[in-house]
C-alpha cells in the first residue's frame, strides 16, 4: 500500500492561500516474491532462482520489467561495488498462470534486466533463472548474498519488491597430494612420502569427524618414522601397518585439519581462499633382495 498526500494553492494580488492536506491510498495489486531452490553455496556453485509475480487486482499488467541486482553489495572504505552472481546465458524461463511463454527480452545482465513481463488480472507469472557463484562471493563467518528483485512499469517506477538471502555452504572440503624424496632410490635405501591434506572449507576436520588415511605402499617399506604435522605417531595408536602387504592406515579420528581463511582483496573486491593443511610425513626402507 502507497500513500499519497496532495494541495493546492490559489494565488491572488500578491496573496497565497493553501487548501488543506487530503491523503490518499494506492491499493497495491501486484506483489513479488523470490526464492533460491539452494539456499546455500560453494565457490563456483550454480543457483535456481525463482521470481513469483501475483496480480490480485481486476486489471492486468504488460511490459513490465523485472530487475535483479545479482547480490551487488558495496565494499572497503570506498563504497566500490560488486556483484557476486553471475547470469547464466539462456538459463531463463517465464510462465504465466503456469504455461510456459517465450523467454523474456534480456536487455542486461549487469544488473540482470528483463522485460516484456505479463501477469493478467487475478493470475500469475513465474520467472526462473540460473546464476553462478563468481570470485566476488563472499565467504566466512557472517557471509551471505542477499539479492534484490524490482518490478517496474513506465508508468511507476517500481510496483512491486522482492529479495532472498543465500549463504555459504557451512563444511570440510578435503583433498590430498602424495610427494617422494627422493624418487630414486637403491634397494634398502630410504625413501620419503609426504602428505598434504588441504581443506578449503569453512569447517575444521576434528577427531570426532573420524577421518581415516589409506595407503598401501609398493614396493612395501620399513617403516622408520611417521610424523603428523611434526608430532610423532606411534604404531598400533596413531596408525597400523601391515609390512606384508604395504597397507598403512591411520586410526580414527588422528586426522584434523584447519578451516580454511578467506580473504577479499581491498582493492578488486575479489575474495580468495588459502586452505587450511595438515601434513603426514612417513619414512621408511626398501627391504633389500
Amino acid at each position: 500500500m502507497a500513500v499519497f498526500y496532495n494541495q493546492a494553492s490559489l494565488s491572488y494580488n500578491g496573496n497565497v492561500a493553501l487548501s488543506n492536506i487530503i491523503t490518499g491510498e494506492i491499493i497495491e495489486t501486484l506483489t513479488a516474491s523470490k526464492e533460491a531452490v539452494d539456499d546455500q553455496y560453494t565457490a563456483g556453485s550454480d543457483t535456481s532462482f525463482v521470481i513469483s509475480i501475483v496480480n490480485s487486482g481486476a486489471t492486468g499488467f504488460t511490459d513490465l520489467t523485472v530487475t535483479d541486482d545479482l547480490g551487488r553489495y558495496t565494499f572497503g572504505d570506498a563504497g566500490a561495488e560488486v556483484v557476486p552472481l553471475t547470469y547464466s546465458d539462456g538459463s531463463v524461463k517465464y510462465y504465466i498462470n503456469g504455461i510456459q511463454q517465450a523467454a523474456p527480452t534480456v536487455d542486461s545482465t549487469d544488473p540482470l534486466t528483463l522485460t516484456g513481463i505479463s501477469v493478467p488480472a487475478g493470475g500469475n507469472a513465474l520467472i526462473i533463472y540460473e546464476a553462478s557463484v563468481n570470485s566476488y562471493a563472499p565467504f566466512g563467518e557472517g557471509a551471505s548474498i542477499t539479492n534484490n528483485v524490482d518490478v517496474s512499469s513506465n508508468a511507476r517506477a517500481v510496483l512491486a519488491t522482492a529479495s532472498t538471502t543465500i549463504t555459504p555452504e557451512e563444511n570440510a572440503e578435503l583433498s590430498i597430494t602424495k610427494a617422494l624424496s627422493p624418487t630414486a632410490v637403491q634397494d634398502g635405501g630410504e625413501l620419503t612420502y609426504t602428505f598434504v591434506i588441504s581443506n578449503s572449507g569453512s569447517v575444521p576436520v576434528t577427531t570426532s569427524d573420524s577421518v581415516v588415511f589409506n595407503d598401501v605402499f609398493d614396493p612395501a617399506l620399513n617403516i622408520t618414522s611417521v610424523t603428523f604435522n611434526g608430532t610423532p605417531w606411534a604404531a598400533g595408536t596413531n596408525y597400523t601397518y601391515t609390512p606384508a602387504t604395504g597397507t598403512f592406515t591411520s586410526t580414527q579420528g588422528q586426522i584434523t585439519v584447519p578451516a580454511a581463511e578467506y580473504v577479499q582483496d581491498p582493492n578488486t573486491g575479489a575474495w580468495s581462499v588459502q586452505p587450511g593443511e595438515s601434513t603426514l610425513i612417513i619414512t621408511g626402507t626398501l627391504a633389500s633382495e
